[in-house]
C-alpha cells in the first residue's frame, strides 16, 4: 500500500468506515480541522470547523496528506504555527527499544540498531519467566502529541517518506502485533489478541488531520498485518470494529487543557459578585454569571468497560 491512505478509497470501501475514522467520541461530532492550512478551499476548511466526508473526498480527496507529501512552505508553516516536527523512524527505534529493554530486562529485544540502521531479531521473541507474551500485549501505551503516530507504527519513515516491511517495523504497536503473530495459531485467536493490542494503544494530537492520519495508519497497518501473517484480507465489519477502537484510542485533544479544541460543553454558572449586587457591569470573563468552556475529553478503558474523562486519570482518580 502507498504511504498515504486516500480518503476516497477508504470511503469506496465503505462510507461507514470514513466516518467512523472522523469521529470525535467526545463531542459526538466530527474531529475539526485544527489548523489554518486548508482555508484557500473555503469556509468549511476553517480551523474550527469539522471534516466531513464530502471536504476530503472525490474532487477533493488528496486535500489532506502526510506530512512528508506536503509542500516545503506547508512544512515550515506548520512547524512555526505549531511547533510540529516530525521524529524519524530510527530515533523512534532506539527510544522504544528503552522502553522494552526496561520491560523485559534485557538489550535487544526486537532489533540490533547500529547509528540510523536496525536489523530485525528472526527468531521469536522470548520472554522473562515472571511475564507473558499476553503481559506485554495488554500493556498500555501512550503517544502524546501523535502527529501520525510514528511512534505507535511505522508504516513509513516520517521524514523520508520510506516505507518499511511489516517484518521491519519498530512502532510500539507494530511489536505488539508482530508478538500476536508468533504466539496464536488460529485467525480467530489472532484476531482476538490484535484487538486487545489496538485497545492498548493510545495517543492524541491538536490538528484534526494529523489525527485522520494516525488513524488511518493504524487501521491500514490492522490490514497490512492481516495479510503478512495470517494471508487474509480482513472483512469491512472486522475493520469497522478496529476503527471504532483506533478513534476512541487516538483522539483530538488540547494538550494544555485536555479538552478537546473548540467545543462547547454546557454553560457553567457562577455565584454572583459584589459587581452584580452594585448594578455595576463587569465584562471580565472570571466576573460573568455565565461561561462556556471546552468539552474534557473521553477516553475508554477497555478492560473496565467504560469511558472516563482522560484528565481525570491525570488526577490520578
Amino acid at each position: 500500500m502507498d504511504i498515504d491512505a486516500v480518503e476516497q478509497n477508504i470511503q469506496d470501501i465503505s462510507p461507514d468506515l470514513l466516518k467512523i475514522l472522523l469521529s470525535d467520541k467526545t463531542t459526538k461530532k466530527y474531529i475539526r480541522w485544527g489548523s489554518d492550512n486548508y482555508i484557500s478551499y473555503g469556509p468549511e476548511y476553517r480551523t474550527d470547523q469539522e471534516i466531513k466526508p464530502k471536504l476530503i473526498t472525490g474532487a477533493f480527496t488528496s486535500v489532506i496528506q502526510p506530512r512528508i507529501l506536503k509542500s516545503e512552505e506547508e512544512r515550515c508553516k506548520r512547524t512555526r504555527d505549531k511547533a510540529e516536527v516530525f521524529t524519524p523512524s530510527w530515533v523512534c527505534n532506539e527510544q522504544n527499544n528503552l522502553v522494552d529493554e526496561a520491560w523485559f530486562g534485557r538489550l535487544d529485544v526486537f532489533n540490533n540498531s547500529i547509528g540510523k540502521i536496525w536489523c530485525s531479531i528472526q527468531t521469536p521473541i522470548q520472554f522473562p519467566e515472571e511475564r507473558t507474551w499476553k503481559d506485554y500485549v495488554d500493556a498500555r501505551r501512550l503517544e502524546i502529541s501523535c502527529g501520525e503516530a510514528p511512534y505507535l507504527v511505522s508504516r513509513y519513515d516520517t521524514v523520508s517518506g520510506l516505507q518499511i516491511p511489516v517484518r521491519d517495523r519498530i512502532g510500539i504497536l507494530d511489536r505488539k502485533l508482530r508478538i500476536v503473530g508468533e504466539n496464536t495459531s488460529t485467525i480467530d485467536e489472532w484476531y482476538e489478541w490484535t484487538i486487545r493490542a489496538f485497545q492498548s494503544c493510545y495517543g492524541y494530537d491538536f490538528q484534526g488531520d494529523n489525527v485522520l492520519l494516525a488513524r488511518e495508519n493504524l487501521l491500514y497497518t490492522f490490514i497490512e498485518y492481516a495479510q503478512e501473517w495470517r494471508g487474509f484480507t480482513p472483512s469491512i465489519q472486522q475493520m469497522k470494529k478496529i476503527a471504532n477502537i483506533i478513534s476512541w484510542n487516538i483522539w483530538q485533544m488540547n494538550g494544555l487543557t485536555l479538552t478537546a479544541p473548540y467545543s462547547s460543553a454546557e454553560p457553567v454558572y457562577k455565584q454572583m459578585s459584589v459587581f452584580d449586587y452594585l448594578g455595576i457591569e463587569d465584562d471580565t470573563e472570571e466576573n460573568t454569571n455565565m461561561s462556556v468552556s471546552e468539552i474534557p475529553c473521553k477516553i475508554y478503558d477497555w478492560r473496565a468497560n467504560e469511558s472516563l474523562e482522560f484528565r481525570s486519570m491525570m488526577e490520578g482518580k
